[in-house]
């Protein structure tokens, strides 16, 4: 990764004026050195996301159209093809994996990037520098349910990173990542291109004369800085007298300008930028000695060195390390050292001044960092192997928010129902509207003995539609869920109430009092295991942001919000995983007319299954807080690079 230079006036940049505009965080690589990142702006950032929009949105209509297309033959005959609704489940599902995957699949893949981002030289990476992975992305995704609010205009993301000094909307603030602005680095402009060179530089510019000493001291270059500035404001008669009288004061201090005899407002022209090429490429004043005039040797002596790395960093980039020889790559290592110790020094000698070099350098160095330690994109086995352990060791060890989601869901499903079976009046307060009319047809369909839950005309879609739509929607309601846990956990607690009350416990009670119970629990019992499970998952990793929020312990606020969120993660993968194959069952095996003892014992078998996947990974138990307590915040101590190389010289 490389960020481009700030694009501070020179003359702020040259006087070690901080660069007030910009935010900026420093991190410390394995090599323990200090790089900084700029951070995105609110605008880059806001018309990246409007480039995804514009894909994701063409992306939606292509789906549309292509489903209108595709259907066309088998209109009128849906309920008798087969093809007809495989098409409207692929469709729904790709719609749903487009909304919700697009950016979490770009910046697993894409190392951060989507074509917005890329677009706009912007990348996601974590706290220290890292790049993202796919667990990390999917937390800063998924929150982005509530920074999108209202609508999606995105007004509590904005907020959000206008008031954090990171430039954090929610989601980052949950994935502990940062947004930050990358370019090709630039030499800076007037930088000696190396020892006796005299070509131009690589950003442009031809190189500055020879002579290499600060002339004047600050006070005097802000004197004549400010002269320069503002010279074309003032009056002839007293811009003359000021310009005679600064000419004067510099002539005889400054006999290496190429013409002292020229005229007085060229001569300070020419002695203003003389000075500021000077101090853009660190140089030291002739008076300095020790570490600031090491500032200057450091880039006279480097500036080929680091030319030539910005050529292979980009090269790298472009082609990725995996295509490079294995000496290609050990040489990239050697240099990217040289560059981090080079760095190190010309910290020390600018005093915490900063200089257009001391940025150049420091983004070469960030983009080598980022190149190095980039996490490779996992594999098939890994990702079977994090499902079959991982996420199976993580909801035992979370049972504690998880029984509490369950009580929030279970009581007031409990309450509403019997207080709806011993009071069916309250079912219009209570129940949708949508399921009391169902229940008047139940009742109907009872009397002329006929089974079954759903109405004909929607029964005649289950299959692959009726799974489709139910699983994305379901797994929707579980994102949100987990995304409302950054609420302190209100806005989770809630939406267990209500699904508790309005889509469990008040139905249910509906029906018993009508007598038809019977055709709700067997069109639930096949799917209902595994759905009710997956939702007090969903609501323990809400719950687990709302303690990282509400009772962080030692760490502070923002580290317990990415421990939790990394554990919390994983939650939301059991949820999904059992999701998926809820709605499968929901769509396929509840609609049938079956006998309600035969539906029972698919559910017993979901009972059996779900209890098998949750006792896997027993061995990875001990080892799940470990691992998140070491991957709050990688540090250079943990992290070494994937690729060896021989030492520096």
């Amino acid at each position: 990764m490389s960020a481009p230079l700030p694009t501070t006036p020179p003359r702020a940049a040259a006087r070690g004026l901080p660069r007030a505009l910009d935010q900026r965080v420093e991190i410390e690589t394995p090599e323990q050195v200090i790089v900084s990142y700029e951070i995105a702006g609110v605008g880059s950032r806001a018309a990246a996301a409007l480039i995804d929009y514009a894909i994701c949105a063409a992306s939606l209509l292509a789906l549309f159209v292509l489903g209108s297309l595709a259907t066309r033959p088998f209109r009128g005959a849906v309920a008798r093809d087969l093809t007809a609704p495989w098409i409207i489940a692929l469709l729904i599902a790709a719609q749903f994996a487009l909304v919700w995957g697009y950016y979490v699949l770009f910046e697993g893949l894409r190392d951060g990037q989507t074509p917005g981002k890329r677009r706009m030289g912007l990348r996601v990476v974590q706290d220290g520098g890292y790049s993202v992975t796919f667990g990390v992305s999917a937390v800063r995704n998924i929150v982005r349910a509530l920074d999108m609010q209202p609508a999606v205009f995105y007004v509590v993301g904005m907020v959000s990173a206008a008031l954090s000094s990171k430039g954090r909307r929610l989601g980052d603030i949950v994935a502990g990542t940062i947004v930050v602005r990358e370019r090709v680095a630039q030499r800076p402009r007037g930088a000696p291109a190396g020892p006796g060179s005299s070509g131009p530089s690589a950003g442009g510019g031809a190189s500055p004369p020879p002579a290499c000493a600060i002339l004047l001291t600050e006070e005097e270059f802000a004197l004549l800085d400010r002269y320069v500035a503002r010279q074309s404001t003032l009056d002839a008669d007293r811009r003359s007298r000021l310009t005679a009288q600064l000419a004067a004061r510099f002539r005889a201090r400054a006999t290496d300008v190429a013409d002292v005899a020229r005229a007085d407002g060229a001569f300070l022209l020419e002695l203003f930028e003389r000075e500021r090429q000077a101090r853009a490429r660190g140089a030291a004043s002739a008076s300095d000695t020790g570490a600031p005039r090491e500032q200057y040797a450091i880039v006279a002596e480097g500036a080929e060195r680091w030319a030539a790395f910005a050529t292979l960093l980009a090269d790298a980039q472009r082609r990725g390390l995996r295509s490079m020889t294995e000496e290609e790559v050990s040489a990239f290592v050697a240099r990217y050292r040289e560059l981090a110790a080079d760095l190190a020094r010309l910290r020390t000698a600018t005093r915490g001044r900063d200089s257009d070099a001391l940025f150049y350098l420091s983004r070469l160095v960030a983009g080598g960092h980022n190149l190095l330690y980039r996490r490779r994109a996992p594999g098939l086995r890994p990702a079977v192997r994090f499902m079959a352990s991982a996420v199976p060791a993580e909801v035992r060890r979370s049972w504690r928010p998880i029984a509490l989601a369950a009580a929030l869901l279970f009581v007031p499903a409990a309450m509403s129902f019997e207080a709806v079976r011993r009071h069916p009046d309250l079912a219009p307060q209570l129940v949708p509207a949508e399921l009391i009319d169902r229940a008047e047809t139940g009742v109907v369909r009872a009397q002329r003995g006929e089974r079954g839950f759903l109405p004909e005309e929607m029964a005649r879609f289950r299959g692959p539609v009726l799974a489709s739509a139910i699983t994305t929607n379901n797994v929707q309601v579980t994102y949100v869920a987990f995304a409302l846990g950054i609420t302190a956990g209100v806005g989770t607690a809630l939406a267990l109430i209500f699904n508790g009350v309005a889509a469990l416990g008040a139905p249910l009670g509906l029906y018993v009092s009508k007598g038809i119970a019977d055709q709700i629990l067997g069109f639930v019992a096949p799917h209902g295991v595994l759905e009710l499970a997956a939702i007090c998952i969903a609501g323990g990793g809400g719950l687990l942001l709302a303690s990282a929020i509400l009772l962080p312990g030692a760490r502070t606020r923002g580290e317990a919000l990415v421990d939790e969120g990394r554990r919390a993660i994983r939650l939301i993968a059991a949820s999904t995983f059992l999701l998926v194959i809820a709605g499968l069952l929901e769509g396929n095996v509840s609609p049938l007319p079956w006998p309600n003892e035969w539906k029972y014992l698919v559910s017993a078998g979901t009972a059996v299954f779900l209890a098998m996947y949750l006792s896997l990974g027993r061995n990875r138990e001990s080892g799940v807080g470990s691992q998140d307590r070491t991957s709050r915040k990688p540090s250079a101590e943990r992290r070494e690079p994937p690729f060896t190389a021989p030492p520096s010289p």
